[in-house]
Parts: structure tokens; sequence; C-alpha cells
């Protein structure tokens, strides 16, 4: 008995180990369960109709400390991303469940596989499942609904919108430079106080100025030296513009002796003792001037008065102006008047002429010389390439692609042995004989779903270049990637082109893109002058943005 009580003890304590190690195993999974983060994503419909949206949900369970990362952008393409709504968040105990939406959806019809996303979780990628997509067609009922042809292209008259900006700006620019010129040099301004003392006749402005120096301070400053430099100055100023009598250069002697033979001559009616006074009012002035004296006030201030009645005297004394000199004078007057008026517009023009100048040295030194001299005469490929670009698909099966100008439809007759392999042919020119610029596109549908022999339909638009008068063709091959990633053969080079209506011959470049598939063939071309430079960057700018279909 004793041994069965140890034997069953024994058992029971076994028992109690394995259920406690169970215990603690169960325990310890779910909380390295709980720490495993969770994913998973759902469409609310697998099949939509086209430009119809379907709503991608996205599940992810982790821990509140994980960090989410949820896909951005069109990661779903061939789908496309309407819209990626908010992200919403819910808490259950220590766990976060967080949900995101995308509206997806697609303008053609077909099976779409929508890929599956990346999640990023702490760093760790984790996948959602792929799903297939449905796209159809919407159903055209011809019997309700009649079909009408497709309407031809439509001539639309061009914009002229920018050029009455620029035109309004130059407008503008001339206003305000006229504006600036009228209010500088044109418009009578006010006179100051010395320019309408210039304009006196000589007898009031040497009144005038004897009344200015009888209030000056020159004599209470005892500044008899400059008091009588100013007095001598002022009448003989007077006398050389009314008299017309050198008297500016003259000493006192030789000015007395001209006024004396003036009046002997009976030009200047002055008698004896108004020159007698006059010469004795000079010497003085010479004293003072040279010998350093100094008469009393009252004799400097009476010398003032006695050549202010100096002036009036010789003013009376000299003969009235003939009908010949008025006449010549105001001949004079006109021509001076002519003259100023002439100065004006050199003036004007020099300066209007320099801002030109600097306007375009500025416009040289921060574009280029080139680019101004092209703007200034008007570079077609410069307007081509700066005017509001085109964005259309032409042909089917469609290409896709930029231009700055619409290609136009062309009517091409197929030959009746080539009716037998082409369903039909779609091509779109755009040339412009200014600038040699083509760019063409051809769609071409087979009869038959066969590839198409790109090597053959090149060599044919080699040979046309030929029969158009081209020479020395230089030819190059290398593969083609769009945007998308379709890949097509590039053919390109160089050769001598001929001008249109001419017999002369320029130095071109071409480029020949080819795509294609079963049934169908797809090429674009562009031709440009080597040295043109803005024709390169519109080629650069179109070869950027050409996008064709994989399939007819």
């Amino acid at each position: 008995m004793k041994n069965e009580k140890v034997i069953q003890n024994y058992y029971k304590s076994q028992v109690l180990r394995c259920m406690v190690a169970c215990l603690i195993f169960i325990c310890a999974f779910q909380g390295f369960s709980q720490n495993i983060p969770s994913v998973r994503s759902e469409v609310d419909t697998t099949s939509i109709k086209i430009g119809e949206q379907i709503n991608f949900k996205v599940t992810v369970e982790a821990d509140s400390t994980a960090q989410v990362i949820f896909p951005e952008g069109q990661t779903f393409s061939p789908l496309e991303t309407v819209e990626a709504f908010a992200t919403d968040t819910t808490k259950k105990s220590d766990r976060y469940t967080l949900q995101k939406i995308y509206a997806l959806t697609q303008f053609d019809s077909g099976s779409y596989k929508l890929p599956a996303q990346r999640i990023e979780i702490d760093g760790k990628g984790y996948f959602t499942d792929s799903l297939e997509i449905e796209v159809a067609n919407i159903p055209v009922d011809t019997l309700a609904q009649k079909m009408y042809d497709i309407k031809p292209l439509m001539e639309v008259q061009k914009s002229n919108t920018q050029f009455w900006k620029i035109l309004l700006g130059i407008l503008i620019g001339l206003v305000v430079l006229g504006g600036l010129i009228y209010w500088f040099f044109f418009r009578k301004k006010p006179l100051t106080e010395a320019e309408k003392e210039a304009l006196l006749p000589p007898y009031d402005r040497a009144l005038l100025e004897l009344k200015k120096l009888e209030n000056s301070k020159y004599l209470i400053q005892d500044e008899y030296k400059e008091y009588y430099t100013e007095l001598t100055a002022i009448v003989r100023s007077y006398l050389e513009e009314d008299a017309h009598v050198s008297a500016l250069e003259s000493t006192t002697d030789e000015l007395i002796t001209k006024l004396e033979m003036l009046k002997d001559a009976g030009e200047l009616k002055l008698d004896h003792d108004t020159l007698h006074q006059f010469k004795r009012i000079l010497q003085t002035a010479d004293l003072v001037k040279f010998a350093k004296s100094k008469p009393d006030t009252t004799v400097a201030e009476q010398d003032r008065k006695s050549i202010e009645q100096i002036v009036i005297k010789t003013h009376d004394a000299l003969p009235e102006p003939t009908e010949e000199e008025l006449m010549e004078q105001e001949e004079y007057l006109e021509e001076l008047a002519r003259k100023q008026q002439r100065k004006k517009w050199v003036l004007t023009a020099g300066i209007a002429v320099g801002a030109i100048l600097i306007a375009i040295v500025s416009l040289a030194a921060y574009y280029g010389p080139g680019y101004v001299w092209d703007t200034v005469t008007g570079n077609a490929s410069k307007r081509l390439l700066e005017k509001e670009w085109v964005s259309s698909s032409y042909g089917y099966p469609p290409i896709d692609l930029e231009t700055p100008e619409v290609l136009v439809r062309q009517n091409i007759k197929l030959p009746p042995e080539a009716k037998a392999n082409i369903q039909e042919l779609q091509t779109f020119i755009y040339q412009n004989d200014a600038t040699l610029l083509t760019i063409a596109t051809t769609s071409t549908t087979f009869a038959q779903p066969v590839e198409p022999d790109h090597e053959k339909t090149i060599e044919q638009l080699l040979k046309n270049f030929e029969k158009k008068g081209a020479k020395n063709i230089i030819t190059k091959q290398e593969e083609f990637s769009t945007i998308t990633g379709v890949k097509g053969i590039k053919t390109y080079g160089s050769g001598k082109f001929k001008v249109p209506d001419s017999s002369k011959l320029v130095t071109g470049k071409y480029v020949i893109l080819s795509f294609g598939g079963k049934g169908f063939q797809q090429q674009v071309l562009l031709t440009w002058q080597e040295d043109d430079t803005y024709a390169q960057e519109i080629v650069d700018r179109i070869l950027k943005t050409v996008e064709v279909k994989t399939e007819a």
C-alpha cells in the first residue's frame, strides 16, 4: 500500500508539471502571436464598367507602438488612383486596427491585374494579395440612338491674345517713355528768379541789379572792392548788350573813347557832363580795386545813383531800331528757338536710342546674343518652341504625343498591291517649310495578325527621302522606350535634304520611331535642320512625350 501511494504521488507530480509547462507555453505563444502584425485586403467589386470606381481596402492590425506606412501615388498601375482616403484608426486593448481605402478606376476595357501592395510595418514589408479586375465596355444601343460619321477637321481661327498682350506692353512702355521725355525736356518748367532776370531786356535787368546792389551789405561790411566791381560790371554789361560797345574787355580810357566816338557819330546822344561823370566813377572804381582806396560811404552810394542815371540816359540816347533791325532780331530769335528745339529732339532721340541699346545689351548679356536676335527677328522655330503645345492622340492603334501644332490627317490612297495586306492606314502630318521641321505619325492595321516588318518600312521611308532629293543619308539604330516602358526601334541619322521649292541642299537630321505587334504597326517621323537649336529642343521634347498602345 505504501508503494502504491508513492507511485500515485509520483504520477500526480509528473502530470502537474506537464500541465504547468503547457500553460506556460500557451501564454507565451499568445503573447508572441499578439506581437505579429496582420495585413488583409479586399475590393468591393471585381467587375466594373469603363470609368467606374472600385474601393480597394487595406486593413492592418499591429501594436500601438508600430509604425505603419501605406503605399502612395500611382502604385496600382495599370489601374489609376482617383483618391486615397484618410486612414481610419481604431484601438482594441494594446493593439491598433488601421484601415486605408483607395478609389481606383480604368478607362480602357479589358482584364487587369491589381498588383500586390507593399505595407511597411516597423521597416519590414508585408504584401497584400493581387486581384483580377474586369473592365467592361458600355454597350451602345444603335437602334435607340443613331450613329454618325466622324466630323471633319475644322479650321479654328488662331487666337491673337498673346499678340495683343505684347502690343499692349509695348504701347504702355512707349506712353511711359513719352511721358518721361515730355516731363524732363518739353514741359515748360517754372522759371527760377535767376532765369527770370536773365530773360529781362538789358535795360530792365541793369536797373534791377543796381537795386539789388543798393540793398546789399557790401558797404556795411566795408567790402568796397566787391561793391565797385559789381557796380562797374553791371554798367559795362549793359553797354555791351544795349549799346553794342565792347565794354567788358576795355580799360576805362578805352571805354570812354569808344563812347565819345559813338557820340560824335550821332549814334549815342549823351552830353559831355554825363560822360565826364561816368569817367570819374570808373576811375574811382579802378582806385578801389587796384590801389585799395576807400571812399566815403556816401560817395559810394552816390556813385551807384549816378550809374543808374547813366544807364537811363544811355537807354534814352540810343536810337530806335529800324524795321530791318527788328526783323533781323526776330529771325535771329526764331532761328535760336529752332536750334534749341533741334537740340531737344537730338537729345530725346539719343536718350531713346541709348535706352534701347542698354536694354538690348542687358538682354544679350543675360540670354545670349543669339536668343535676343532670334526674338527680335521672330525666329520661326523659337516661336514654335515657346508657344502653347498641344497634347493629342493620333490614329488607331493610337499614338500619343505633344506637339507645338496639331497634326493634320492626310488622305492617302493605298495602291492595289498594298490593299491585300493593309486593312487601314492613318497618317497625320505637320510641316513647316520655314524651319524645315516635319512631324508625322502613321498607324497601320494589317489584314492578317502578323508581326510588322520594321526594317522594310524604314527602308521604304529612307527611299522616299532620296526620291525627294536627299543625299548622303547616314543611318543609326538603337532601342527606344516610352515613359511607360513600351519598347520600340529608334532609327536616326543625318543627311543632305532639299529645301522645298529650291534646289538648295541643307544638312538635316531625322528620327524614325517604330512600334507594333501582331496585326498593327505605329511609326513617328521627325525631320529638322541640323544647326537649328530650337528645332532640336522641339524634337527632344516630343520624344519625351511619345506613348503608344501595346495592343490593337
